[in-house]
């Protein structure tokens, strides 16, 4: 019971943490972006793909690296480029916002995360300056391009890593700092379907190979594939725990069998075949490994709906921080309940369970009544 009910919980975290990450992932980046890639991105290919492709989105932007200054304070983040005219953007940014208002998206004006605010003292009204990589010539020589900037308000997406190193500005502003032009600018998609991300880039590959395309999970591919593979481990080793658990059937079946050992032999000498004696001691043992089973899936499900309710409960009752935010990216502990791993683990414990309760009962088609009775 106990054996099923972790590796339910366990399954469910990981499941809500990958889809937590995921949405997160999704809703601050593009699904699919193509880079000019020293050619330039005209209407007409623009058109070409809105007409082949009716369910996606397109619209430009302009992202790159620079730093933020603050007094004597300076961090390196990334530039986000967002057209005020851009629903999906704008959206995804004001639903986050925890202080000021995105209709004072104006020039000069920035949007930072509220982690990076901590960090650097900021707060909404702060005059900053951003420091990009784009060189300008002065008599001094050539010195990064830096302009100032007002902090038109704070945001907090949940995912730490993006609160801690993304700056929002409009889409001239970064432009300008990166000493770009509109031809320069990136497209991005957004599709119904983001998981098809992958079928979609290979068909706009097709189009014209000469521009360079990535999707969210060529970004995050590594990310994701060591979330996979952790996933699998955990699930391997927690299996164990239910495998260990059957040898308490094995060994409770033996004893009891040998503790039979004259009822065996007499219910043998009034005729009744090794298969039913079998079977009694099969079915014993299967209907503790079913019942545990059942009661561990219950007790699972149950843990993995409460399992934040009681990380707060127990951080407070012990004074400790259980699943730091710093270290895993999130604010709390996400739990999503998959009924099909609930099946694989319900399928795995009754197979393990018949197994360990048909090797001791085997042993009976083994015994000899003469011997049994023969001291009775």
């Amino acid at each position: 019971m106990l054996g099923v009910a972790i590796l339910i919980i366990v399954m469910s975290v990981m499941n809500g943490f990958k889809t937590d990450l995921t949405k997160k992932i999704l809703g601050l980046n593009p699904h699919i972006v193509i880079q000019p890639n020293s050619f330039t991105i005209d209407d007409k290919y623009i058109s070409e793909l809105k007409n082949k492709f009716s369910d996606m989105k397109v619209s430009k932007s302009f992202s790159g690296e620079g730093i933020i200054i603050n007094n004597d304070s300076a961090k390196g983040v990334i530039f986000k480029g967002v057209d005020k005219d851009e629903k999906k953007s704008i959206e995804f940014l004001s639903k986050n916002l925890t202080s000021g208002n995105i209709n004072a998206f104006n020039n000069n004006q920035v949007f930072i995360g509220t982690e990076l605010a901590y960090n650097l003292n900021l707060k909404e009204g702060d005059k900053i300056s951003l420091m990009s990589s784009a060189f300008v010539a002065t008599p001094l020589g050539s010195l990064p391009k830096q302009e100032s900037f007002i902090i038109a308000g704070t945001f907090t997406t949940g995912f730490l890593e993006f609160d801690q190193n993304i700056v929002f500005l409009g889409i001239e502003d970064v432009l300008s700092i990166f000493d770009k032009e509109e031809k320069d600018q990136n497209v991005e998609i957004y599709l119904k379907d983001p998981l098809k991300a992958n079928l979609v880039k290979k068909k706009i590959e097709k189009i014209n190979p000469n521009y360079f395309i990535y999707t969210w999970s060529d970004l995050n591919k590594s990310f994701f594939s060591a979330l996979k593979v952790e996933r699998n481990v955990m699930f391997i080793i927690l299996t164990l725990i239910v495998i260990v658990a059957a040898f308490n059937i094995i060994s409770g079946l033996t004893i009891l069998i040998k503790n039979k050992t004259k009822e065996i032999a007499i219910l043998k000498t009034l005729g009744l075949s090794n298969n039913s004696i079998k079977k009694s001691f099969f079915l014993t043992g299967f209907s503790i490994g079913f019942l545990a089973t059942i009661s561990g899936i219950v007790l699972g499900i149950i843990f993995s709906y409460n399992i934040e309710k009681l990380r707060i409960m127990l951080s407070s009752l012990f004074n400790l921080e259980i699943f730091p935010p710093d270290i895993y990216f999130l604010e709390k502990l996400p739990s999503e309940i998959s009924f099909f791993s609930i099946l694989v683990i319900f399928i795995l414990s009754l197979t393990v369970s018949a197994i360990a309760s048909y090797l001791p009962a085997m042993t009976i088609s083994k015994m000899k009544t003469f011997r049994a009775l023969k001291y009775e």
